[in-house]
């Protein structure tokens, strides 16, 4: 019997004005009068949890982790699982436009994570630092925005995994940086937290895993699934076929409406039957979305799994 979907979560694109298809949609959408703040977004994810949602998808920055704080606040994400995708690309690149380049954000970036409350992982890591290991980097940098997160939402919610961002992800599958997946799954291990990797190169991602041993069953990962084919590399049909590779994964679905182009019924004829999908994470950004998109999703995706022989 094949399995439930157990993730529905919602999705932050919608509350940064990001559109995947077309840069000036997405000017549109944060200059608009629609354009939402964090009030408004922490209502609709509340209205989404509300209406059939469990969880939370965000890249960590000052908007996703306002609307944190207020959730927090009206105790709007006690039974939430949380998803974090570090870093923020977007954030970075405006805060270096205001330090002084990629040298001025990199001492303040420092700074910051030197008199962040998780000292003990600083020290742990300092050799690494000082030599630049690019793990002990990413174990000092991702401990800090795990504090950032902690601190917004005061224990109020569970984080379940922090997921290396692709650009992270992707370029250290080009270089074959083995060591530094490795070491990154044993670090968050110890924190209790799932570590997780998002992708737009799902099969090569799922090809090397398996030559270097590591252990699908720790490990979340987030990548496009859709009935078009959007953003699935190198094909959608090897992006199917290497499911079969990643057993006992948590395999989040993400931009399954194909930035818009599908309607909510063609993602679920297709998603039904497609085996190895643990969760789907799907971006609201009007009231009347988050009423009806997850009850819409939770109850007609097992539906149809249930009916699938």
């Amino acid at each position: 019997m094949p399995e439930r979907l157990t993730s529905f979560l919602v999705g932050d694109n919608p509350f940064h004005g990001i559109s995947h298809l077309s840069q000036e949609r997405a000017r549109a959408r944060s200059q608009g009068q629609d354009r939402e703040n964090a009030e408004r977004a922490a209502h609709l994810v509340k209205l989404s949890l509300e209406n059939g949602a469990n969880g939370f998808m965000f890249s960590v920055d000052e908007t996703t982790l306002s609307i944190l704080r207020i959730l927090s606040e009206r105790n709007g994400i006690e039974n939430a699982g949380l998803y974090a995708i570090v870093p923020y690309a977007y954030e970075y690149v405006r805060r270096a436009t205001q330090t002084g380049g990629v040298s001025g954000l990199a001492r303040k970036l420092c700074q910051e994570m030197i008199f962040s409350s998780n000292a003990k992982v600083i020290v742990l890591n300092m050799s690494g630092l000082i030599r630049f290991d690019p793990s002990a980097f990413l174990k000092t940098y991702v401990a800090y925005e795990m504090t950032r997160i902690k601190s917004a939402v005061k224990g109020h919610a569970c984080l379940k995994s922090v997921l290396l961002h692709e650009i992270v992800t992707d370029m250290a599958l080009a270089l074959n940086l083995d060591h530094l997946f490795k070491s990154y799954v044993q670090f968050m291990e110890k924190f209790g937290v799932k570590p997780g990797f998002e992708t737009q190169n799902f099969a090569y991602l799922a090809k090397k895993f398996s030559e270097w041993d590591i252990d699908f069953s720790r490990i979340t990962i987030t990548a496009s699934f859709n009935k078009v084919g959007f953003q699935m590399n190198p094909s959608k049909i090897e992006c199917e076929r290497a499911l079969e590779y990643v057993h006992g994964a948590e395999v989040i679905a993400m931009s399954i409406l194909a930035a818009g182009y599908l309607k909510p019924a063609d993602a679920i004829s297709y998603l039904a039957n497609l085996q190895g999908i643990s969760g789907v994470v799907v971006g609201v950004s009007k009231e009347d979305h988050a009423t009806e998109t997850f009850n819409l999703f939770r109850q007609a995706l097992n539906r149809g799994r249930d009916l699938v022989i």
